[in-house]
């Protein structure tokens, strides 16, 4: 294990790796090494102005594949951002190669991660008051659903644009607590369709990911994803795994449709992301015409 340290922040690698190119782009403040991807981003600042940059090619101590391979996703990762740009997605402003890897820099974002690696696996995540996903799930259902609002346009919008989300959970997810703002931090791995099931089990999280994200030459589409957006609901509003409706926080009728959107046959969910939006956004209009949402 190497210990590295550049300006403020320092950070753990499996080897030596230069990061001379770094400091040209500004004062590193911040560093995020705790990812499995393979990436490793830094917080940089100059002139008053903060970037976000995500760099392939260190051999980071969570990541135990080839970093070429991280690499090669990051770099193809680049028209997903410029084509699905959208206003619930981190802005990307450049990309690079740099000495033996790829980087890949954003507008800043003050927005905390609701997957905390440092708060993960529970009970931490959901008992520790520090932890950004506690501090949200004490947020007012209300200011939930603006989140989930942000979180369905724009996977109804990349639906249009015919790609679906691969490797969407919590850990996609900012959530800025000072300006109730949400974004979505991380698309690499979202892929144009058709798009078929050639691993057996996908990259993601179990917890968001439908049967046929485990399931060799299962087409991955629209319904697919809808079983995602599914479990979204259940992770900030419900249980999470536990699907019940005894934790469920907003009301029978939102209820229902995220029951439905998570049915394990896919014939019996939503047959697209704009089909589950356009029953979410009823179902919220009449639970906040039923004055519930406070």
């Amino acid at each position: 294990m190497i210990n590295i340290q550049i300006d403020d922040v320092m950070f753990n690698l499996q080897e030596e790796h230069d990061f001379g190119w770094l400091t040209k782009l500004g004062r590193v403040f911040e560093v995020f090494d705790q990812q499995d991807s393979g990436n490793i981003s830094f917080g940089v600042q100059r002139n008053g102005e903060k970037w976000f940059v995500k760099y392939a090619g260190a051999k980071c101590l969570t990541y135990s594949g080839d970093p070429q391979e991280a690499i090669n996703n990051l770099r193809n990762a680049i028209p997903l951002y410029k084509d699905l740009s959208h206003p619930s997605l981190i802005t990307l402003v450049d990309h690079f190669e740099v000495g033996s890897g790829y980087a890949a820099v954003f507008e800043w974002f003050a927005g905390e991660s609701l997957h905390p690696h440092w708060s993960f696996p529970p009970p931490a995540k959901y008992h520790d008051p520090n932890s950004p996903f506690y501090r949200y799930k004490h947020l007012s259902v209300e200011q939930r659903l603006a989140s989930l609002e942000r979180i369905y346009s724009f996977h109804a919008f990349i639906e249009r644009k015919n790609y679906v989300a691969i490797d969407f959970y919590d850990g996609s997810l900012l959530y800025n607590f000072s300006d109730n703002e949400t974004k979505i931090c991380d698309i690499d791995l979202y892929q144009r369709r058709p798009y078929v099931n050639t691993m057996g089990r996908l990259w993601g999280s179990s917890r968001y990911m439908s049967p046929e994200e485990f399931t060799l030459g299962a087409e991955i589409d629209g319904c697919t994803n809808v079983f995602t957006m599914g479990a979204t609901a259940f992770a900030l509003l419900g249980g999470e795994r536990d699907r019940s409706y005894e934790h469920w926080e907003a009301g029978k009728e939102l209820y229902e449709v995220a029951l439905k959107a998570v049915e394990p046959n896919r014939e019996d969910r939503y047959g697209s992301v704009s089909e589950f939006k356009y029953a979410w956004d009823s179902a919220v209009k009449s639970y906040e015409r039923s004055g519930r949402a406070c």
